[in-house]
């Protein structure tokens, strides 16, 4: 009896050390990432000034007076700190947790999104990170036990490439100025599309905005496996904006309600969350 408890013993030990390089292993790629995304922060930014968009739609024209003050530096690799409920569950049983995440984005070419959420015996952490066509989702359950690993593939980094440029449009809206890889076209008298180029893909992200310029909504076809079959297809996502706050010159929504199937009977807000922090990292930090 004592000898096969010793034995279990051993094996717990040889596994919890296991599982646990793995975890280190995973923290460290996600560092090194975020690390090398917040090299793209320009070190010469430039300021912004109307004139960056002449030419420009016209709510596109609002949407970008409203959100960058003149003079102020055109960051495009932000940090940003929010918490707020994130749903592994469905319309019907949401069953939301509240959460806490960090996040840099660094548009086009990637983010790193690390999640600590839920409670009790089912705190859940880890990250999504893509950077220039490789991605990762990696998940665990109490820090030790992994639950959900996903990535590697073109169809997951082309989900995740929709959701960061997405993010782009309203956080880091300097990373949207127009240039050879983002193009702007008018939809209605409040909502213009910009599409995003890169490394062969491209996403087009649908941004309405009120009289005065304010985002208040983000809709997009996004490359997705949400669905019964499982299967990875364009599908609506998007979310609502608001909360306006200042960041350095930058006027960003704090408030943003997302989910899967936008604008259907089947949308739900999987994510609901409130920013704390944007930062905004300079090149001197690299």
């Amino acid at each position: 009896m004592i000898k096969t408890i010793l034995i279990l013993l051993a094996v717990i030990t040889v596994v919890l050390v296991v599982f646990g390089g793995w975890r280190w292993t995973d923290h460290r790629a996600d560092k090194a990432v975020w690390v090398n995304l917040a090299s793209h922060q320009p070190s010469a930014a430039g300021t912004f000034e109307p004139s960056l968009i002449v030419g420009l739609p016209e709510p596109a024209q609002r949407f970008f007076r409203f959100a960058i003050k003149p003079g102020t530096p055109l960051y495009s690799v932000a940090e940003i700190t929010m918490e707020g409920e994130f749903s592994l569950g469905s319309k019907a049983d949401p069953n939301y947790m509240p959460m806490r995440a960090k996040q840099i984005l660094a548009a086009p070419n990637g983010f790193v999104w690390t999640l600590n959420a839920g409670h009790g015996l089912m705190r859940v952490s880890g990250s999504d990170v893509a950077e220039d066509g490789n991605s990762w989702s990696r998940f665990w359950l109490l820090g030790i036990a992994p639950v959900a690993r996903a990535g590697g593939n073109a169809d997951h980094a082309r989900s995740a490439f929709g959701r960061y440029v997405a993010e782009a449009v309203f956080w880091t809206p300097a990373a949207m100025l127009p240039r050879e890889s983002i193009k702007w076209d008018p939809v209605d008298e409040n909502t213009a599309r910009v599409t995003m180029t890169h490394l062969g893909w491209e996403q087009s992200v649908d941004l309405t905005v009120d009289e005065t310029g304010k985002p208040t909504k983000i809709k997009f076809q996004r490359w997705s496996d949400a669905n019964p079959e499982k299967m990875y297809r364009l599908q609506p996502f998007g979310g609502y904006l608001s909360d306006i706050k200042e960041f350095g010159g930058f006027r960003l929504p704090t408030h943003v309600e997302a989910g899967n199937h936008f604008e259907t009977d089947h949308y739900f807000p999987f994510f609901r969350v409130n920013v704390t922090e944007i930062q905004f990292p300079q090149a001197a930090e690299r």
